[in-house]
């Protein structure tokens, strides 16, 4: 099912998301979680599914990032999952990798869900967020995680195995069209 109308968050966007949790009035912990829900979301280029799924003791941290194991997804149907590896941003504030960690230490939890929600949550806690960044919130849903990984990654030039690598997109033809959305401007004759 392909969302046509959604947007992808860029690269911009989520730090304008980000910087909207920081202001949001809510506890720090609240904040926590929500920043670290967003940035693994996207850094990972997760499915709302897969996000909601994931369980505190899937998460490995290691030197160069955090591993994060996918148990099962919609593509992966027999169930032996597969593992996505998450590194360290240079910039803290929208590092997935050091968020996740003090989420985690907060959380005070070595096993169960980590995020302890459904996947609703996940499209209302973007649209609240996208809203109060000033951003046109109804053109956003769960899926602008995933689209904007895949958009954004494509736009720095990432290839597209690297990409479908990440998403765990089973086919190349959902990846070339976010990549091909990604170069309209990029190869555009007016620049």
């Amino acid at each position: 099912s392909i969302q046509i109308g959604k947007k992808p968050i860029l690269i911009n966007d989520l730090k304008l998301i980000i910087k909207a949790i920081n202001k949001d009035n809510i506890s720090q912990f609240d904040k926590l979680k929500n920043k670290s829900l967003i940035l693994i979301g996207f850094s990972g280029g997760f499915r709302r599914s897969e996000l909601v799924a994931l369980l505190i003791e899937d998460i490995d941290f290691v030197e160069e990032g955090v591993k994060i194991l996918i148990r099962r997804s919609k593509t992966d149907q027999s169930g032996e999952g597969f593992v996505k590896g998450i590194p360290y941003f240079s910039n803290n504030e929208y590092c997935p990798v050091l968020n996740l960690k003090k989420y985690i230490k907060e959380l005070n939890s070595i096993n169960g869900k980590l995020f302890n929600m459904c996947d609703k949550t996940v499209a209302l806690k973007i649209k609240k967020y996208a809203m109060l960044a000033g951003l046109d919130h109804k053109k956003y849903a769960g899926h602008s995680l995933r689209s904007g990984f895949a958009t954004s990654t494509a736009e720095l030039g990432a290839e597209e195995r690297s990409i479908m690598a990440m998403t765990g997109h089973k086919s190349t033809q959902m990846v070339r069209r976010y990549i091909k959305e990604a170069n309209l401007f990029k190869n555009n004759a007016l620049n």
